[in-house]
Parts: C-alpha cells; structure tokens; sequence
C-alpha cells in the first residue's frame, strides 16, 4: 500500500488531478454559498409580495 501511495503521489497525473479536484470543490462552495443567499433573499421577496396582499 505504501509503494501504491508513494508513487500516487509521484506521478503528475496524480498532482493535477489533485489540483482539479481543489478547484471544483472551491468553485462547488462558491455556487452553494451564492445559490443559499440568493434563495434567501428570494424567500423574503416573495414574503414581502404576500404580505402586500389584503
């Protein structure tokens, strides 16, 4: 397992797949964080229109 490990962590491939996946997860937390503040923000519009009603 270590000769596996050791040479996972040698190979480029490994690195820039490495890199890849702390670049989707970074972009994957930017979207959640805007999509929750957005859905807020669309939630008290929407409360706000309702209240407007009699």
């Amino acid at each position: 397992m270590t000769k596996l490990l050791r040479r996972f962590m040698l190979c480029d491939q490994a690195v820039t797949a490495i890199e890849y996946a702390l670049i989707s997860s970074l972009i994957a937390l930017v979207i959640v964080t805007s999509v929750g503040a957005t859905g807020t923000q669309l939630s008290s519009a929407f409360t706000n229109i309702a209240n407007a009603f009699p």
